[in-house]
């Protein structure tokens, strides 16, 4: 893998990639499911052992994370989005390379459990993934929010052109949107053994204050597009 950047240890970054000719990534809930296990499992200094297994009926595939909390991390998990088409991670570096190595790993085992599973071959995603260090205050602050408010690509499509009105109710639809980690930072506590949630808790303690924060950047879009055009295209 050949990378300009230089990922640094104890650093935020928002990384990102999709589908080669956006084509799908996730076809059906396994195949979210075997994402998220492979985040668990990659995520070692130790190599992991082959997660994929076909139960006896045909057509059933699931997976068996060893363990989900490490000694030995390559990496912290902050937030994440899957879509149907690609994925949005917020990731701390834990050690050194420690980005490089998570990435190749996860990479290269879901595209191996893909193309067995869907009979193909070849290249699942887009180039390697995209990478933007989390820098700036500002930048800290819009990042997570625009990492959950990617679901809306799924429910309110078109949203970004759109003067859309966060809500209660569409707050609630994001939520409980399954494939993110947002309703963990409204009060849900689905992935907390995937999660390192400190570095966002400290900037918004409460689900509530995390909520009201959205809000605010959904109704002021021309902020956030300013944040991100300043930043890189997604």
């Amino acid at each position: 893998m050949n990378r300009k950047e230089v990922f640094s240890e104890g650093e935020v970054y928002h990384l990102f990639n999709r589908g080669v000719e956006k084509r799908s990534i996730f076809i059906n809930d396994q195949d979210y499911l075997r994402f998220l296990h492979s985040i668990a499992e990659f995520n070692d200094t130790e190599s992991a052992e082959n997660i994929f297994y076909k139960k006896e009926h045909v057509g059933s595939y699931e997976v068996k994370p060893r363990k989900l909390v490490k000694q030995n991390s390559l990496v912290e998990l902050l937030a994440f989005t899957l879509l149907p088409n690609h994925y949005h991670l917020l990731l701390r570096q834990s050690c050194d390379g420690g980005i490089s190595e998570f990435m190749q790993k996860l990479g290269t085992g879901y595209t191996m459990y893909f193309n067995k599973k869907y009979t193909r071959v070849g290249s699942l995603f887009q180039g390697t993934f995209k990478s933007k260090l989390v820098a700036s205050e500002e930048y800290e602050l819009y990042i997570p929010h625009y990492v959950h408010l990617n679901v809306l690509d799924v429910i309110q499509p078109g949203w970004k052109e759109s003067q859309l009105v966060l809500s209660d109710a569409l707050l609630e639809q994001l939520a409980n949107y399954r494939w993110s980690s947002l309703g963990d930072y409204l009060g849900k506590n689905r992935y907390s053994s995937l999660l390192a949630k400190k570095t966002i808790k400290e900037l918004f303690p409460t689900g509530k204050a995390y909520a009201n924060s959205m809000k605010e950047v959904l109704n002021d879009l021309d902020d956030l597009d300013f944040v991100l055009r300043e930043s890189y295209e997604v």
